[in-house]
């Protein structure tokens, strides 16, 4: 099991459902839960019919037919509140995976982004509430703290959302909390895949955006269980943070391509050279996990304990950035991530054991 492995959640006889599910993320959850879980249903809740229909492809060459019995697979978008609260009846848990991603394209098309990041995450809130959900984790992003692009901003909108769900639970005892991570190794997207087409194909040079830019990286296993166990230690209104490791783009080049040279593209719109998953404004309310920080509500109107009784707060003028990160990777801890494999089979600890 990985570094974020969850110590306490029983998941038997739940039912989950995961919005965006058939994207990187919930795929692997997807597979990750059905590996070490019994839950009652596993709803898969997206908008492309072909993702689904590949997905279910593929999880039935993986896993024997009693074991999917529990999946359900819904067409839908995130934007559409009567499919979604139509869609979490009688759901336990939801995790919300959903979003437009891409940073030049949410530029491009401000729009759109919106409608899905801020209005599709209200949609969610709403949804959950209506059906009394009782815990939802929504997935963030390290841009989403101190935003230099739309995307970026429409996730803080996002997470702000969520954060400020907790107010309206009232007698319904629903919990929202956040998930707060950088970028996932292996994921669409990211620049490893990428890296990994251009050698493939043969490229004679690598493409980097900044010689100074740096990121920080998770695995999607490790992406997982860092969920997973967030849902065990949920108290509603926090935004969790893991400790993962930095590294530069131009180190995480060399590795995968050893000598190999370097062309400088520019940085694209909307691009930072450095992430930041906590700023110093956030640090105030930021409390130490020991594995990961916990941002906490700034207000709180409704009963919930805080950590800080017993874990300290981090120290004044704390900031958490990839540039000035305590952990670094090397380049055989990049291969180890990029070689990160499947899900193991061993199931979660149970809370009665």
């Amino acid at each position: 099991m990985g570094r974020f492995a969850p110590t306490s959640l029983d998941l038997d006889g739940k039912v989950i459902l995961v919005t965006g599910g058939t994207g990187s993320f919930g795929r692997r959850f997807i597979e990750t839960v059905l590996l070490r879980a019994k839950p009652r249903k596993l709803i898969v809740y997206s908008r492309d019919e072909l993702k689904q229909s590949e997905m279910q492809t593929d999880l039935a060459e993986k896993f024997p037919a009693d074991q999917l019995t529990c999946m359900r697979f819904f067409l839908g978008d995130v934007r559409d509140r009567e499919r979604l609260t139509l869609a979490l009846r009688g759901v336990d848990i939801v995790i919300h995976a959903a979003a437009l991603k891409q940073v030049p394209a949410a530029e491009y098309n401000p729009s759109e982004c919106i409608h899905t990041n801020i209005m599709g995450a209200e949609n969610v809130v709403w949804a959950s509430l209506t059906n009394r959900v009782q815990q939802v984790i929504a997935l963030s992003t390290d841009k989403a703290c101190n935003p230099a692009n739309l995307y970026g901003a429409t996730k803080l909108a996002s997470d702000k959302t969520f954060v400020a769900a907790n107010n309206l639970s009232g007698d319904i005892g629903a919990k929202f909390s956040v998930v707060r991570y950088g970028n996932v190794v292996g994921s669409r997207g990211s620049v490893a895949p990428v890296f990994q087409r251009l050698l493939a194909r043969g490229a004679t040079e690598l493409p980097i955006t900044d010689p100074r830019m740096t990121r920080f990286w998770i695995t999607l296993n490790q992406g997982v269980d860092f969920v997973l166990s967030s849902l065990s230690l949920m108290r509603g209104g926090e935004i969790f943070v893991p400790k993962i490791p930095s590294m530069k783009m131009t180190e995480l080049a060399q590795a995968m391509a050893p000598g190999l040279p370097i062309k400088v593209i520019g940085i694209r719109p909307g691009e930072k050279l450095h992430e930041m998953m906590i700023s110093v404004d956030d640090a105030r309310t930021t409390v130490d996990l020991g594995d990961r920080y916990a941002i906490e509500p700034a207000f709180v109107e409704y009963t919930r304990e805080s950590y800080a009784k017993t874990h300290p707060l981090t120290a004044d003028g704390f900031c958490y950035a990839s540039d000035t990160n305590d952990e670094w990777l090397s380049g055989e801890g990049l291969m180890e991530l990029i070689n990160d494999p499947a899900p193991v089979a061993p199931p979660l600890r149970r809370l009665t054991d």
